[in-house]
């Protein structure tokens, strides 16, 4: 199998990771790629929102299988330029993208579907903002209807800048606040079958402790100590299944990744947001767990076969992920500085650790370089939580980068209750 995969950051280097290990797949180009994933694939400078450079991209190198890795090419319907030249595709069209590209979108296919997520309403007049807040109280929700790059969404206590983060939105969406621990689950499905991943938590916040402004997200851990073993069967059963039929009761299928953000609030599950595609740094960590090869998961989902096949395997140990970001993310990040360590960490702590590049591009000398906010995700398997905690960090404490910053926290409490 001939696969190309499109974006450039550290969910993208986790894909094209696990395609690189999986024996069916025989060759592997990525566009446009970062330095870590040249290491594995080969790369192709064209642009990952124009659809029809991708598609003949595609076509002209035989591709039996495209996987978009991010959401802004699926809302633009990179997905559909592809499937419309006939080539298998992992990645929703544009309509069905719109479960996350529109807010208000997604909580009518929940109410439509009966999937229980948090009171809301969507607001376009400071008028009906105002009167929003004043229903829901403090603590304030406010999200962006459209895509924000996960920062989006204010959560806080201060009803000046909730308003202020509303009134910066063409359109948006204002709910009540959910209590309780946050999960991320992602399901593999091709529009009627839905087969769940293993769950994982992220850490959104910039700083320990959760404090500091929302960002993409600085670490991730799974599998969850802490959750319900039925979990994954009940939003499978409440929320995952009636989506995806919903979308094709509309005719407007499904066939992708779709991501529940979930809360485990004292009232049940309820669904905070979609997203439809893997989500950063999640990915990480589920796919550093999956025994499946990944390449016959992702084109059985675009070409309709889910139902036939096999169940999934995981490994029974745990990983964790923790993002080392530039200086000042998530504000507007310092770029050009120089990376050292990646080749320690490849001598001395794989296979148990390793290093997934997000913001990062390679110099006229060679030299790695900063090219983002988030820059790297470094991630380590292990027996336990503590295990691949310890092996994460140990391999974080060999890269220097001016300035840079990661959370030492991730994974810490559900390690230490495990």
């Amino acid at each position: 199998m001939k696969v190309l995969v499109i974006g450039g950051g550290a969910r993208e280097h986790a894909l094209c990771r696990s395609l690189s290990l999986d024996p069916d797949v025989t060759a592997l180009h990525c566009a446009p790629g970062n330095a870590g994933i040249a290491e594995v694939a080969e790369l192709h400078g064209v642009d990952a929102l124009d659809g029809a450079a991708v598609a003949e991209l595609a076509a002209g190198l035989e591709a039996d299988l495209v996987v978009v890795g991010p959401e802004a090419p699926l809302v633009a319907g990179v997905a559909d330029a592809v499937r419309d030249r006939g080539i298998p595709v992992f990645g929703p069209s544009a309509q069905a993208a719109q479960l996350e590209g529109s807010k208000a979108f997604a909580k009518d296919v929940m109410a439509a579907a009966a999937v229980p997520t948090a009171r809301s309403y969507v607001c376009t007049t400071p008028e009906e903002i105002d009167e929003a807040l004043d229903a829901f109280g403090a603590p304030y929700v406010v999200k962006d209807d459209g895509l924000a790059a996960g920062k989006g969404v204010v959560v806080t206590e201060d009803v000046a800048a909730a308003r202020a983060h509303a009134l910066a939105c063409d359109r948006v969406v204002i709910e009540e606040f959910l209590d309780g621990p946050e999960v991320s689950l992602f399901a593999v499905t091709d529009g009627e079958t839905v087969v769940p991943l293993q769950p994982a938590q992220d850490f959104k916040r910039a700083h320990d402790g959760d404090a500091g402004p929302n960002t993409g997200g600085m670490g991730a851990y799974s599998p969850l100590p802490w959750a319900d073993p039925k979990l994954v069967d009940e939003v499978l059963e409440t929320v995952l299944q009636p989506t995806v039929d919903e979308l094709r009761r509309r005719g407007t299928p499904f066939s992708g990744l779709l991501y529940a953000g979930l809360a485990i609030t004292s009232r049940g599950v309820r669904v905070i947001e979609f997203n439809a595609r893997f989500g950063d740094p999640e990915t990480q960590v589920v796919l550093a767990r999956l025994q499946t090869p990944l390449a016959g998961l992702l084109h059985a989902a675009a070409t309709g076969t889910l139902a036939t096949f096999p169940p999934l395997r995981w490994t029974d140990g745990a990983a964790v992920t923790v993002v080392i970001a530039s200086h000042n993310y998530p504000g507007t990040p310092r770029t050009g500085d120089p990376i050292e360590g990646l080749a320690e960490v490849a001598e001395q702590d794989a296979p148990d650790a390793y290093v997934l590049h997000a913001g990062t591009e390679r110099d006229a000398s060679g030299a790695v370089l900063s090219a983002g906010g988030r820059v790297l995700s470094v991630t380590a398997t292990g027996a336990d939580l503590a295990t691949a905690r310890e092996r994460a960090y140990r391999a974080i404490g060999r890269i220097s980068l001016d300035g840079s910053q990661h959370r030492t926290d991730i994974a810490a409490k559900a390690a230490a209750e495990a």
